[in-house]
């Protein structure tokens, strides 16, 4: 395993991050509920902070991190926002399934080879607030 090969690894998983990112934004744009409102600004923040430490990673690596997500991200997100529920419960129905389809299960996919440790554990972490927000998300809704 190279560099490379872990740097290209870590810029796909943070670029997904920058899609979590801006879904949070259109989330955080179109709630009128302030509760609601506080709960996306925090998970937002937390998912800033795991784009930060992957933006580190990769250039201890020797790598140039990406700065957005990417041309498709950005198509996904347009359609995201173009698409974003009125209703509450299925505004947070679409961030639980976004956050696990793509936060857990996607990124779990990509990461299952060739990181070296240090990267991984970055990526578990990173992984784990995906799933921790999904648990938070769904007690919302119950």
């Amino acid at each position: 395993m190279t560099n490379e090969t872990v740097i290209e690894e870590l810029n796909t998983l943070l670029r997904g991050t920058y899609m979590g990112i801006r879904s949070f934004e259109h989330y955080i744009q179109k709630t009128e509920n302030n509760e609601l409102k506080s709960v996306f600004q925090s998970m937002q923040q937390e998912i800033k902070m795991n784009a930060q430490k992957l933006a580190e990673r990769i250039q201890n690596l020797g790598g140039v991190p990406a700065d957005d997500e990417g041309f498709s991200g950005s198509m996904h997100s347009f359609m995201h926002k173009a698409m974003l529920p009125e209703d509450t419960t299925e505004m947070i129905e679409d961030a639980v399934k976004g956050l696990d389809q793509y936060g857990v299960h996607y990124s779990e996919e990509l990461v299952r080879g060739d990181l070296d440790p240090e990267s991984r554990q970055l990526a578990e972490e990173v992984i784990d607030t995906s799933r921790r927000q999904v648990e938070q998300l769904k007690q919302i809704l119950h």
